[in-house]
C-alpha cells in the first residue's frame, strides 16, 4: 500500500511539473550571455539582451519527446534590423531534428517577419514565412509549437498558422525519434535576417531587449531510454486541425505568407520536396 502512494505522488508530481506553468528560475538554465539573461518576477518573467559583444539565451532544463510549447513574447522594439529572436525545439548532433520560430528584426515601422522552419535527420530546408498582423512589440503575444506523432502544428495567439504533416510513410523524414529540449536566444544574424543581409543592426540603439513570460510545457518527459507522460497527453497527443483552425491558417497564408518553400522551383530544379504534393 505504501509502495502504491508512493508510485501515486510521484506520477502526481511528474503531471504538475509536465503540465503546469514553468518557472524560469527552476526549469530552464541560462546557456550563455552572462548577465544578459535576466530573470524577474520571481521566475515567471526573463529577458534577453543583445549587443555588439555578444547576444544571449536560454533552454529547459528537461528534453521531450512530443509536447505542446507556449511561450508569451515581447519582441525588440524599435529599429530591430539584424537581430533574431529564436524560439525553437532541438535535438542534438549532426543528424539532429529542429521545429523553429524564429523572429527576423526589421527596421522601424516595418514589419517582423516570422520565418518556420522544420528539420529531420539533419535535413531542414522546409521554410515558411509569414509578416505578422500586429505589432509583436507593443505588448506579450502567445507563440506556440504543438509536436506530436502525426503532425506539427505552429500557432499565433492560439491562430493555427502551419501544419507539417507525418508522412514517414512515404519516405520524408519527420522528428519522431529524437528528444528534444526547448530553447530560445537573441542574436545579431545582420549578415542574412534583414532583407538578405542588405539591412544591417545599428550598434548605437543597443542593447536590444526581448522580454519572455508564461512559458508553458506540457509533454512527455524524456528519461534518457524512454518517455513519461502526463495525464493530459491526451488533449494534445492525437490531436489534429479541426475545420475552424483550417480556416484560419488560409486566411494567414492568403494574407500574410511571404515564402513558401513549396512554392519555390527555382529553387529546386530537380523537383518539389515529395511532401509538397502530399
Amino acid at each position: 500500500m505504501c509502495s502504491s502512494l508512493r508510485t501515486l505522488a510521484a506520477l502526481l508530481l511528474l503531471s504538475f511539473f509536465i503540465a503546469s506553468k514553468a518557472d524560469f528560475s527552476r526549469d530552464v538554465a541560462i546557456t550563455w550571455g552572462d548577465q544578459r539573461a535576466v530573470v524577474t518576477n520571481n521566475g515567471q518573467q526573463l529577458s534577453l539582451s543583445l549587443d555588439k559583444t555578444s547576444g544571449s539565451g536560454f533552454q529547459s532544463k528537461q528534453e521531450f519527446l512530443f509536447g505542446r510549447f507556449d511561450m508569451k513574447i515581447k519582441l525588440v522594439p524599435g529599429n530591430s534590423a539584424g537581430t533574431v529572436t529564436a524560439y525553437y525545439l532541438s535535438s542534438q548532433g549532426p543528424l539532429h531534428d529542429e521545429i523553429d520560430m524564429e523572429f527576423l528584426g526589421n527596421l522601424s515601422g516595418q514589419p517582423y517577419t516570422l520565418h518556420t522552419n522544420v528539420y529531420a535527420q539533419g535535413k531542414g530546408n522546409r521554410e515558411q514565412q509569414f509578416h505578422l498582423w500586429f505589432d509583436p512589440t507593443a505588448d506579450f503575444h502567445t507563440y506556440s509549437i504543438l509536436w506530436n506523432p502525426q503532425q506539427i502544428m505552429f500557432y499565433v495567439d492560439g491562430a493555427l498558422i502551419r501544419v507539417y504533416r507525418n508522412h514517414e510513410k512515404t519516405g520524408v523524414s519527420y522528428p519522431s525519434k529524437q528528444a528534444m529540449r526547448m530553447y530560445s536566444s537573441l542574436w545579431n544574424a545582420e549578415d542574412w535576417a534583414t532583407q538578405g543581409g542588405r539591412v544591417k543592426t545599428d550598434w548605437t540603439k543597443a542593447p536590444f531587449t526581448a522580454t519572455f513570460r508564461d512559458v508553458a510545457i506540457d509533454g512527455c518527459l524524456w528519461t534518457g531510454s524512454s518517455s513519461s507522460c502526463s495525464p493530459s497527453t491526451s488533449a494534445w497527443m492525437n490531436q489534429a486541425a479541426v475545420t475552424s483552425d483550417l480556416q484560419k491558417m488560409g486566411w494567414v497564408q492568403k494574407n500574410y505568407m511571404i515564402y513558401n518553400y513549396c512554392n519555390d522551383a527555382q529553387r529546386f530544379p530537380q523537383g518539389l520536396p515529395q511532401e509538397c504534393s502530399l
